[in-house]
Parts: structure tokens; C-alpha cells; sequence
């Protein structure tokens, strides 16, 4: 990187830090005028903490869009956080998981587990077809349910190089459901008469976003929180396989449009060129966490980091995103976000339930 490039690069890096700080300041004071708002109308406690800044991040990203690219000053440096900086956090991120965690869950929670990751990349697929929604756009919300939300969403985009405004799109209802679903949770766990350990696998395997899986957990009890959030992280680990095939769809798929006579007998993907290599990044980082060498104390301060460098992330992608882009969706893929969503959340009970009978 020379001198010229630097401050190009640096000015681009400055806006999408000063966007995160400002998301957080903004969704702090959301989370608490809607603690209040539900403690005052309808005396119900809920988390103070409850609005993500990635929404916002997101939002005002994409309001900024126009103004962003009159200054082309701050592209490159917009660019380096939207494409390595978000690579990075999917990396740190492995340092808060460890192997260890899939066989603490129990066989229920895996078998849950194995039934939600299909509805979502198997059904999801199907309807997402019905729906006619693109293929890229539908394994992002697939993953976002499916995985682990933002952090799903975020470590598929760039391996299947989809769209920004298909990861906005993505990210946007993911967290708007975990919104919803963080209310609702709780109060519809009580009304089945949902154990503490049954509650915590279902909010484990249906809620999107760590931080939701957290807020509905503890919302229902000590218990059910502490087994949910062991089952989420277990959960976030499927990131590795789905990545993994999606890159081999991604290059089946570019190496087809590129054959002149369409349908071809053969595809040979050169795996060097489509392979993610920064998810051998975090399969060392969980690696190393396994081992035991990194202190159990150190985990808050390495998910506040992570956190933090995806939002920064996030509010690039935002930037990089036109309202117009975003808009031109259609109802079609919101219509199948909230249907893949609520079929998860169903299937995730229902296989609880039948478990149980047995």
C-alpha cells in the first residue's frame, strides 16, 4: 500500500467506525425507551438491550448511499471494511466456540439441530423457488435462520458473492424476526408449559442472533438461558460445512453461465480460486479455544470485539447499498424470510415434542 492510496483507504475505514459508534449510541436509546414503553403499558420486563445497532447500521448506511458516492475518496477504504474486516470478525469469532460444546448439548439438541438445518437450506430452497426469489438471496436468509443470523449471513455473502443489498436485505429481516421473536418467546413458552431445558433448545435452535438467543433465554429462566446459549454457539458451528458446499454451488453455478452451450456434463471447479480460505482461519481459532489456552474470562471481551468489527462491517455494506436496490425485492423475499423463520420455530417444537412421546 503506498502513501498515495493510504489516506484514501483510511478516510473510508473512519466513516464506517464513526457510523457503528453512532448505531450503538442510537439502539441504546431505542432498547431503553422500548424497556420502558413495554414496563409502563404492559408491565412486562424486558432486556434494555434488546434493539440491535446493526439495524441501524444498516438503515443509515443505506441512507448515506447517495452521499457516499459523491466523495469517492471513501470507496476503497468502504470496500477493505465490507470485504476483510467482516472476514475478520467471522475469524474472531471461532475464538468464542470450541469443539467441545457438540457433545455438551445432548443428543436432543443435535437431533433439533439436524432438523432445523434442513427445513432451512432444503425447504428454504424449495420455497424459495416457489416464492422466486434468487438462489443467493435464499441461502442468506436460509443461513440467518438457519445458522446464526448476521454472523451466518456475513461469513456466506462473500463466498457466494452475493449483492450487497441481498446481504441488507438478509440481515435486515433477521434481525427485525429476532426482534419479534425475543418478545414473543417467552411469553408462548409458558403458554405450551415448556420446561427450562426444552425451552432453552427450542430458543437455541429457532431464534436467529446470539444476542436474542441470550435475551429470550434468560427472559424465561437462569436455566433455560444457560442451555441456550450452549446450544447457539454449538449451532453457529454448522457455518463451516454450509460455507464449504455453497462455495462449490457458487462456482458450479458461475462455470455453467460461462459454458456457451448452457447445461454441461461436467463442472471442474478449481478449489483454490473458490475456496474460503478464512474459514480454516476460524476452524484454528475454535481449535485453539478447545485446547484450553484462552481463559474462559477473555470470552466477553472477544465477543464485544467481534460484535463491534461486525457492525463496522455492517455499516459499510450499508453504504455500499442503494434504497432503490434494496426496495426493487419486492414483498416476494420478505414473505418467504418470515415463512422460513416461522417454519423453523414450528419444526424445532414439533421435534422436541415427538422426541419426547417416544
Amino acid at each position: 500500500m503506498n502513501k498515495q492510496t493510504k489516506p484514501h483507504l483510511w478516510s473510508g475505514i473512519l466513516v464506517s467506525i464513526l457510523l457503528a459508534f453512532f448505531s450503538i449510541a442510537l439502539s441504546r436509546l431505542a432498547s431503553l425507551l422500548l424497556s420502558f414503553a413495554m414496563k409502563a403499558i404492559f408491565h412486562i420486563e424486558i432486556a434494555d438491550d434488546l434493539v440491535e445497532p446493526s439495524i441501524f447500521a444498516l438503515v443509515i448506511g443505506m441512507l448515506l448511499n447517495k452521499q457516499v458516492s459523491r466523495f469517492s475518496v471513501l470507496k476503497p477504504g468502504i470496500q477493505f471494511v465490507s470485504k476483510y474486516i467482516l472476514r475478520t470478525a467471522i475469524v474472531l469469532l471461532g475464538l468464542t466456540l470450541s469443539f467441545s460444546q457438540v457433545f455438551s448439548v445432548g443428543k436432543i439438541s443435535l437431533i433439533v439441530m439436524s432438523f432445523t438445518l434442513f427445513t432451512s437450506f432444503v425447504i428454504g430452497n424449495l420455497l424459495g423457488r416457489l416464492f422466486g426469489v434468487n438462489w443467493r438471496l435464499s441461502a442468506l436468509l436460509s443461513a440467518g435462520t438457519g445458522i446464526c443470523g448476521g454472523s451466518a449471513i456475513a461469513a456466506l455473502a462473500p463466498v457466494i458473492e452475493a449483492e450487497d443489498s441481498d446481504v441488507t436485505f438478509a440481515l435486515s429481516s433477521t434481525y427485525l424476526f429476532d426482534v419479534i421473536m425475543v418478545i414473543l418467546f417467552p411469553f408462548i413458552g409458558r403458554f405450551l408449559g415448556m420446561t427450562d431445558a426444552g425451552f432453552g433448545v427450542w430458543a437455541g435452535t429457532s431464534v436467529n442472533d446470539t444476542s436474542s438467543v441470550v435475551a429470550a433465554g434468560y427472559a424465561f429462566s437462569q436455566q433455560a438461558g444457560d442451555v441456550a446459549v450452549i446450544v447457539k454457539l454449538t449451532r453457529t458451528l454448522s457455518i463451516v460445512p454450509v460455507v464449504l458446499i455453497f462455495s462449490y454451488i457458487n462456482a458450479r453455478v458461475k462455470a455453467k453461465a460461462l459454458s456457451a452451450g448452457g447445461e454441461i456434463k461436467a463442472v471442474k471447479v478449481n478449489w483454490k480460486k473458490v475456496f474460503p480460505f478464512f474459514i480454516l482461519l476460524f476452524l484454528a481459532m475454535v481449535a485453539i479455544k478447545s485446547t484450553g489456552i484462552v481463559p474462559a474470562q477473555m470470552n466477553p471481551a472477544i465477543s464485544t470485539t467481534t460484535k463491534f468489527l461486525m457492525l463496522v462491517a455492517l455499516a459499510a455494506i450499508g453504504m455500499k447499498t442503494s434504497k432503490e436496490d434494496f426496495a426493487d425485492k419486492g414483498k416476494k423475499p420478505l414473505i418467504f424470510a418470515i415463512g422460513i423463520d416461522i417454519l423453523v420455530t414450528i419444526v424445532a417444537y414439533v421435534v422436541q415434542v415427538c422426541i419426547h412421546a417416544t
